[in-house]
């Protein structure tokens, strides 16, 4: 039994969401500094092995989570964990310039957090 498995659903959720975003967006994006002169389907095959990781860590995080959440509250809780990965790794990573409009993507989401959320 993995010792994570004694935690609440909601942080078993969001800690395999969390980890799996990582991954995913190593294969979506990663390849842009990594294997830019490299042919496209060389990046693509890279990604798809990433991607395996993304989705061994994302599938049982959906399976856990429909334990407590709708379908919904996962997809935006999915959703939300995206920007918060994807933001940094654009920044810091990736050398992207930080925007505001990272900012009101951010409000956006907390409004679909509250309207998913709100009905329990």
């Amino acid at each position: 039994m993995m010792f994570w498995s004694t935690w609440p659903v909601s942080l078993q959720t969001v800690a395999l969401l969390l980890a799996s975003n990582v991954f995913m967006t190593f294969a979506w994006y990663g390849h842009l500094r990594n294997m830019s002169a490299a042919p496209w389907y060389a990046a693509a095959l890279v990604s798809w092995v990433i991607a395996l990781f993304e989705y061994l860590l994302q599938v049982p995080a959906n399976r856990i989570g429909h334990t407590q959440f709708s379908v919904g509250q996962l997809k935006i809780m999915q959703e939300v964990i995206t920007l918060t990965v994807f933001v940094p790794f654009a920044v810091f990573y990736l050398k992207e310039p930080f925007k505001l409009d990272y900012l009101w993507a951010a409000l956006c989401m907390v409004g679909a957090v509250y309207f998913i959320f709100r009905s329990g």
